[in-house]
């Protein structure tokens, strides 16, 4: 069976309630008979009472960008797992490549979160993906390797699921630089390779793998029609409603 592809939107430190109330209320519409793809809108911590209002009974899920690693405790400014699915939120991005860089975000950070949103029922996207320098150091394989060993680590394959794994190309993100259609399969590979691995082979041939750098609806339709690519998590391109509905319809 073919794996049922994901679009992903990551808004990233943009819009208000009341803008999300309105991006919605024009996006739901022109992806209404999509069912192809899944697809799920990252919003802000404010934003998700009022994104999930604005969705409720359509097609597109609400996540959130980031969660702490604990249940609840003495974490001022965190938010948990338990008061994302409180609101109705069903998926959450862990470890993205701007959290790694400017919020001290670890590989093992990655595997705590992963296990308590997986725990929680939570579809977590866990990103993965190597710099500019590591890239031209040839270290990409490398790089990916030791991230999704240890964000895997000491999780069960019954346990995961429901996870799913974005590939970001770090020097491709806010540069409009894309990887080839080809480099990105390449490093997608590597991923499914260390996810048979921990999981087993039957459960990586079900992982889906999102691509994610500087994606935009001139290059959707070349990123999805690879085998190895399962979807897309989207940034900048995500913010308009028509040019987010272009790339769920690729």
């Amino acid at each position: 069976m073919p794996r049922k592809k994901l679009i992903a939107a990551n808004w990233k430190m943009y819009k208000t309630p009341e803008q999300t109330t309105l991006f919605l209320q024009e996006f739901l519409p022109l992806v209404a008979s999509h069912e192809r793809d899944e697809i799920v809108v990252c919003v802000p911590y404010v934003d998700l009472h009022a994104a999930v209002a604005a969705a409720a009974g359509s097609n597109v899920a609400i996540g959130a960008q980031n969660m702490h690693w604990e249940k609840e405790g003495a974490f001022t400014g965190e938010i948990s797992a338990p008061m994302l699915t409180y609101l109705g939120v069903t998926h959450v991005i862990i470890g993205h490549s701007e959290r790694r860089q400017y919020f001290n975000e670890t590989d093992d950070t990655v595997n705590r979160k992963l296990e308590l949103a997986l725990e929680s029922g939570l579809t977590p996207i866990a990103c993965v993906g190597e710099v500019l320098e590591e890239r031209e150091a040839g270290l990409s394989e490398d790089v990916l390797r030791r991230q999704c060993m240890r964000a895997f680590n000491g999780i069960s394959a019954r346990k995961a699921a429901r996870l799913t794994v974005a590939y970001e190309p770090v020097w491709c993100i806010g540069t409009g630089k894309t990887a080839t259609p080809q480099m990105a399969a390449d490093a997608h590979l590597v991923i499914r390779g260390e996810a048979a691995k921990a999981f087993g082979q039957e459960f990586a041939d079900n992982l889906r793998i999102l691509y994610g750098g500087s994606v935009k609806p001139d290059n959707a339709s070349a990123l999805m029609a690879e085998e190895e690519i399962d979807g897309t998590l989207v940034g900048g391109a995500s913010l308009d409603p028509k040019s987010f509905s272009k790339i769920v319809k690729y």
